[in-house]
């Protein structure tokens, strides 16, 4: 064949109209060439499902922060309650023990304060001092010292006794021989309502056995004294005094 034939050559190509049967892989591929609109929405339905993946995490995640949160506040309540009740617990455990032990303090000093008592009793009886004087159901004391009547009651009071308290005539009798004339403090007051006599125990007084014109509270006199019979005198004035203690039966 010379050139000029070859050059003249035309290429014939066949197109058949029968169906060629191709593999399946291959008829994809060459799906997915002819048709790339449906590759884009394939990539579009990953990324879809790849949002809907990343939302369905974060909810979770948030739900779980949400439990976790509650779960702490919770044991943080709980904590809160356990702590307040060990505190009162704890706080209620200190007043009992600090109660118990004042209480057994209360009671060594009150043993104390009897031994005390029973020494000055001794001491009383010793000596020139003067002595307990027994008449009837009571014991009398009377000083040797000057005090107010304050002062004189609660030397009373730390002898286990307490200002002489005169009942009938008789014992004002009584008193009137030991008291050699001296003035002398007795327990009664009208210091807390100026006219209301009262004894130291706070029985009213009804009647009494006063000096003539007594009382009369010249001179804010709120506290009575004894002569040959009663007085009323400035509690802050000094005198011997009487104290008395029923005896032990």
């Amino acid at each position: 064949m010379s050139r000029e034939d070859s050059d003249e050559m035309t290429i014939v190509i066949f197109a058949s109209t029968d169906t060629i049967d191709l593999p399946h892989d291959l008829r994809t591929k060459l799906d997915d060439l002819n048709h790339p609109e449906k590759e884009q929405r394939q990539q579009i339905r990953s990324d879809s499902d790849e949002k809907k993946g990343y939302k369905t995490t974060v909810v979770c995640m948030g739900l779980f922060c949400v439990l976790l949160l509650v779960s702490v506040t919770v044991l943080c309540i709980t904590f809160t309650k356990e702590n307040n009740m060990f505190q009162s617990e704890k706080k209620a455990n200190y007043w009992l023990s600090l109660s118990k032990n004042l209480t057994e303090d209360r009671e060594e000093l009150r043993k104390d304060l009897a031994k005390l008592q029973a020494r000055l009793y001794e001491y009383d009886q010793c000596f020139d001092k003067p002595k307990w004087i027994t008449h009837n159901f009571s014991s009398y004391y009377i000083s040797s010292e000057w005090k107010s009547w304050t002062d004189s009651r609660q030397d009373c009071l730390q002898r286990g006794a307490d200002l002489i308290i005169i009942n009938n005539r008789e014992e004002q009798e009584f008193i009137r021989t030991f008291t050699s004339g001296n003035i002398v403090w007795i327990g009664l007051t009208d210091s807390d309502e100026e006219g209301v006599w009262k004894w130291v125990d706070g029985t009213t007084l009804n009647s009494g056995v006063w000096e003539p014109g007594e009382p009369n509270n010249k001179i804010d006199e709120d506290c009575a004294v004894s002569l040959f019979d009663w007085a009323d005198y400035p509690c802050n004035y000094t005198f011997v005094w009487i104290c008395e203690k029923d005896l032990e039966v």
